[in-house]
């Protein structure tokens, strides 16, 4: 039995460790690639391990185009990033606190209400959101990118309220006694214990402003405010595609989200683990 038991296990991890180098091998093409030349990356027979390997790539990736060095697709990146996770974060912890805290008597209709936003898909909401921005005149600023986090997103509320749920309301009582607001409820107690949600949230956040391509499409229009999602497309046109610089930058526009994630990972397995299970 210890052998069948023992045999078994071997060709679970095998399988295992098959399935995740299927599951990694783009990413592994994409890191080993961009140390090739370009031309050596368009051959089929190319091989995975570079012939020729050369940091060239990143060299003139990082050198930019048009005067403008990659250091400043990330300098706006990190600012539309930093700024849509304080706006969510503030927004979302606020709204989540009132419906899971404070009793009210249509709470229940406007939850409804949030919860039916999540089933809007976001493209039917594109053309009006444009044009509202457009008469606003915000097309060609960050204001688009940044403006709509300040107001809450229903995913993160209630991320949010189903973390809120599991913390017992008698504190609440006890901090009401003692002459507590609601207010104050909400940022010197609720807050700090919420905090591996709010890790949750602000890490989610940032990476979907950093991947955040359609956006900087329809509403950015000078290069130099192009963050890292949209600046990689402009080492391709309609004639070629300079695949060494694109696959370089794109190596390197991934370390701020793995470096992000290894930092917070034990607050992030942990509000995501402990919401699943209190939802």
């Amino acid at each position: 039995m210890k052998a069948k038991k023992r045999i078994g296990n071997i060709i679970y991890h095998l399988i295992m460790v098959l399935l995740g180098f299927l599951m990694l091998y783009p990413l592994i093409w994409m890191v080993l690639s961009s140390f090739k030349p370009s031309a050596e990356i368009t051959l089929i027979t190319g091989g995975l391990i570079p012939k020729n390997p050369t940091f060239g790539n990143y060299i003139s990736g990082w050198q930019g185009f048009a005067g403008l060095s990659f250091a400043a697709f990330f300098k706006n990146s990190i600012f539309v990033a930093v700024v849509r996770v304080i706006g969510t974060v503030a927004s979302c912890s606020l709204v989540a606190f009132g419906f899971a805290r404070i009793p009210f008597k249509t709470r229940n209709f406007w939850f409804a209400i949030m919860i039916l936003t999540m089933c809007l898909p976001a493209q039917i909401l594109q053309i009006p959101q444009f044009l509202l921005f457009n008469h606003f005149g915000w097309v060609g600023t960050y204001l688009p990118l940044i403006v709509p986090s300040f107001f809450g997103g229903a995913y993160n509320i209630f991320l949010l309220i189903q973390f809120m749920r599991g913390i017992p309301p008698e504190l609440d009582e006890s901090a009401t006694i003692d002459g507590c607001g609601w207010f104050r409820l909400f940022y010197s107690i609720i807050l700090p214990l919420i905090q591996p949600a709010v890790a949750t949230v602000a890490v989610l956040t940032f990476m979907g402003s950093w991947d955040d391509f359609f956006s900087a499409l329809l509403y950015l229009n000078k290069p130099s405010m192009y963050p890292v999602a949209y600046a990689l497309k402009l080492y391709s046109d309609e004639v070629t595609t300079n695949y060494g610089p694109m696959l370089a930058m794109s190596v390197v526009s991934l370390m701020p989200i793995l470096v992000l994630f290894f930092i917070f990972q034990k607050s992030l397995v942990e509000g995501i683990s402990t919401i699943g299970i209190k939802g």
